[in-house]
């Protein structure tokens, strides 16, 4: 009996011991200090950080918006003693800014920060800076920002859109007007509301009775792989799933209204050319027309988009349906020509153009501007 118990007792002791040996094995290491990144202060300066103790250089890119820093250029950030690489930048302004680090020359998203933003192939990461009224999100009824995947009958597969629907959509039985809101060469169709601020711009205006409650559509304009300078702009073929395909699943899936006067179009860049396309084809289907920062591609060098336009362009009984045609471009915009010369064209056929010469370049920071000044204008 005392055997069996001195053994059962060894046993137990010595199974205790496997177990603690066993758990203090298994016990990872101490997690490091959790990163804030970014940390915007009180006077709008954003500090940015990243732990990569291996690394011997690291960079922030910019996805082009930050005041100072061009498209793909950067900051050298500091390392300090526990491996955490540092940067400040000054206070940008108000809005919303994408940006990288690039770590020994490979590109990663900021791992402690969870906004992100699509562009033409790859993402961003993304942060907003407060102040601006009419893009922040305030304490008003707000609408709903969907990601619509569809059946693109044109291109033989599945394709994503975005569409705002404005505060109380979901409850209501009643109709709205569309508006059709494009993207630019390096961006994508998630691009107008995450760096765009769409769906906070527009709940802005209609809480304030600025703009009319209405439907935003923000398809994918890239219809294919895109080279800037090599393939050319997707025009055609997608103002060709634009008709067949986009519009026709809209009216058919929303509570929207199709007449030409509900009916209105507006892109930036790329998205402004296939504005112009799109509307040029069928004219009596739009009464409201914007372009920013865009006009017709090549103008400058030919007129082979007037000739193959001009029976449209010359279209009194057209021109009388058309309630707007807006166009607007920063002064140090590379298609600030271009943009003047579509609108000198369209002023020689008898369009009554709007045309506004804003601060800045080709930037979100005019874009979003834009789109705040031209919703006001759709419906009314």
């Amino acid at each position: 009996m005392v055997t069996r118990v001195a053994r059962f007792g060894y046993v137990v002791v010595a199974c205790g011991l496997c177990a603690a040996a066993s758990l203090a094995v298994a016990q990872p290491p101490a997690a490091p200090p959790r990163l804030t990144s970014p940390e915007i202060a009180a006077n709008g300066a954003v500090t940015f950080r990243i732990r990569a103790p291996s690394a011997a250089k690291v960079g922030l890119v910019s996805g082009g918006d930050i005041p100072g820093i061009p498209f793909g250029g950067g900051l050298e950030l500091a390392k300090s003693a526990e491996g955490v690489w540092t940067v400040t930048l000054a206070a940008p302004g108000p809005g919303a800014y994408r940006y990288q680090f690039n770590v020994d020359g490979v590109s990663t998203l900021d791992p402690s920060n969870r906004y992100t933003s699509e562009s033409n192939g790859n993402s961003w990461s993304l942060f907003d800076v407060p102040g601006a009224k009419f893009m922040d999100s305030q304490r008003v009824p707000h609408g709903a920002v969907a990601e619509i995947t569809y059946y693109s009958t044109v291109l033989k597969r599945d394709r994503r859109m975005h569409v705002y629907t404005p505060p109380g959509y979901e409850r209501g039985s009643g109709l709205f007007p569309v508006f059709y809101l494009l993207h630019g060469a390096m961006d994508s169709d998630d691009s107008w509301s995450t760096v765009g601020r769409a769906g906070f711009i527009l709940d802005n205006l209609i809480a304030a009775g600025d703009a009319v409650p209405m439907i935003v559509v923000m398809p994918d304009g890239h219809t294919g792989p895109f080279t800037m300078g090599a393939s050319g702009l997707p025009l055609e073929d997608f103002a060709q799933e634009f008709k067949t395909d986009i519009k026709p699943y809209v009216e058919q899936t929303y509570r929207a209204l199709t007449g030409r006067e509900d009916t209105a179009m507006a892109g930036l860049s790329m998205g402004g050319a296939q504005t112009l396309e799109i509307s040029m084809n069928d004219l009596t289907e739009y009464a409201y027309i914007g372009v920013y920062s865009s006009g017709v591609f090549g103008v400058l060098q030919d007129s082979s988009w007037q000739e193959r336009y001009r029976q449209t362009l010359d279209d009194a009984a057209l021109k009388r349906g058309l309630k707007l045609v807006w166009f607007s471009t920063g002064k140090d915009d590379f298609l600030l020509d271009t943009t003047k010369a579509t609108v000198a064209l369209l002023d020689s056929h008898g369009f009554d153009v709007e045309y506004h010469e804003s601060a800045g370049g080709h930037t979100w920071i005019n874009w979003r501007e834009y789109l705040e000044s031209f919703a006001p204008r759709l419906f009314k």
